[in-house]
């Protein structure tokens, strides 16, 4: 489990949560193990019970090795009652690797939180709680002391866990959403114009990559505000995205420009006619972008920035929106405007090779994306697990060696 590997085999070793099969002795009687149906147990929770505890203990590397498997473990299976009825374990297991930890821990504790955000969902019992994770990401974000690439993991898992509970926050007037949102745009504006308007080009990649996930975060929590609060964040921080246009990084430009599609589409909502105060030079600038041939940038960035923004410029210009399908399970999910990609593309960053799972037993996602209620895979379609599955195909080969086997042994006539 110490690979980052996110493969969605649900079968492998202690940190990856094997299956195996019981063992039937030491019963009374001879009798199997209660749990046990035809032989076969699922250890699954009892090794990611394994892992709690080795989550606290005083070995770095064993912690770091927990964390990552109950990460795994929580992408590959959907463990609502098992997260329900030990979150303020697990909330507490998070929040002291983020506060007392050093670097790789508190990445994957802060990637961890928002997997257990997605699965908890929003309600009385863990407001308390994750307005406590909260706090304690968003000052990480702050604490310039802290790696960039860590510091990048917690912007990603403030927009996401805030977004699942963000709107809790607007009986309290938004405060905490407000200051995270003001602590992001901090953030991100590292990569605007400097004042001479010149573009920074000694930011690292890893600065980089933490600007890019903090502009990501603000525009996933632009998605929650209401129009009135949307236009003062364009008046205000409008014209500093647009800057970010200029960046040398692929990435950030085309998450700056989506941002930028994303603000028109709100704010054209209630106003037909709305634009920037740099629209005419906004619409040029993403042109030069969505034609963009220059050799200085790599073929497969030219190609990838081209694709972005063609779709961008018809955002902006025209009041294009996306028209993109994700096909899971026997559904189809179809993301048809710049709020509904921002939201699934931050959500599938954290869940990654879980996202389809989640899509098809999560009530919450379910619920955000409009599919409905869960839907039993079996129904209709006859499936069986993959154990049984297995067991069959064993069966059939058993057949089917016996029975050539016999042919051979008597040198069996074939018919032609």
């Amino acid at each position: 489990m110490a690979s980052d590997d996110d493969s969605n085999m649900d079968n492998a070793s202690v940190y990856s949560f094997a299956s195996s099969k019981c063992e039937t002795p030491v019963m009374d009687e001879g009798k199997e193990e209660e749990g046990c149906d035809d032989g076969y147990y699922d250890d699954f929770e009892d090794k990611l019970m394994d892992a709690m505890s080795s989550a606290t203990e005083k070995s770095v590397r064993a912690r770091i090795l927990a964390l990552e498997a109950m990460t795994k473990a929580f992408k590959t299976r959907f463990m609502y009652d098992f997260i329900e009825e030990r979150k303020v374990t697990i909330l507490d297991i998070l929040e002291k690797a983020i506060k007392k930890g050093k670097g790789e821990e508190q990445g994957v504790a802060a990637n961890l939180s928002s997997i257990v955000a997605v699965t908890l969902g929003l309600s009385d019992d863990t407001e308390f709680i994750f307005k406590d994770m909260t706090s304690t990401l968003l000052t990480a974000l702050t604490d310039t002391t802290i790696s960039p690439s860590i510091r990048a993991k917690c912007a990603t898992a403030l927009g996401v866990n805030l977004f699942i509970h963000g709107d809790s926050r607007a009986s309290e007037g938004g405060d905490i959403v407000k200051s995270t949102m003001e602590a992001l745009a901090g953030n991100f504006c590292g990569s605007c114009l400097k004042g001479n308007g010149a573009v920074p080009t000694n930011l690292s990649p890893a600065t980089t990559n933490m600007h890019t996930a903090a502009l990501t975060s603000w525009a996933l929590l632009l998605t929650l505000q209401s129009s009135s609060a949307i236009y003062h964040f364009a008046e205000t921080l409008g014209l500093k995205v647009s800057e970010i246009l200029e960046s040398p990084d692929v990435e950030l430009r085309i998450v700056a420009g989506e941002t930028l599609a994303l603000l028109y589409e709100i704010c054209r909502e209630s106003d037909a006619d709305f634009e920037l105060d740099n629209h005419d030079y906004l619409l040029e600038r993403l042109k030069q972008l969505a034609t963009d041939s220059q050799k200085s940038r790599g073929k497969k960035d030219r190609r990838i920035q081209r694709s972005s923004f063609r779709d961008i410029l018809r955002g902006v210009e025209e009041g294009y929106s996306p028209s993109d399908v994700v096909k899971f399970s026997s559904q189809r999910l179809v993301l048809n405007s710049w709020c509904r990609k921002r939201q699934y593309d931050s959500i599938c960053a954290v869940l990654s090779s879980g996202m389809n799972l989640h899509l098809t037993e999560n009530d919450l996602l379910r619920d955000i994306f409009g599919l409905g209620a869960a839907v039993s895979e079996t129904n209709g379609a006859g499936r069986i697990s993959k154990f049984e599955r297995r067991m069959e195909n064993i069966a059939a080969q058993k057949a089917r060696t016996k029975n050539l086997s016999k042919l051979r042994d008597k040198r069996a006539d074939v018919i032609i």
